[in-house]
């Protein structure tokens, strides 16, 4: 089966938020006003609002590499898991 590219998986929407967050922690400017200090936060608050500085780019198991249409995709997460993260 061949994942949508543009649907995120739990883990990459795991990985995301994490290394935002940790690019928050040792100084990257933050792309959203808010009034949270936590970088965990900080980054949840960027994704929840579609602000997410990365590009994720999948290897199929034939070799091949897809990009994710990151915008579209962190669209649909939000769609369907409200709540989240």
């Amino acid at each position: 089966m061949e994942w949508p590219e543009d649907r995120l998986t739990r883990f990459e929407v795991a990985r995301i938020i994490s290394a935002r967050a940790l690019q928050i922690a040792l100084g990257a400017p933050v792309l959203v006003k808010s009034d949270k200090t936590d970088s965990i936060e900080l980054a949840k608050e960027e994704f929840r609002n579609k602000m997410v500085p990365v590009t994720i780019r999948r290897t199929l198991p034939n070799g091949e590499t897809r990009l994710v249409a990151i915008k579209k995709a962190v669209e649909n997460w939000l769609k369907e898991h409200p709540g989240e993260p």
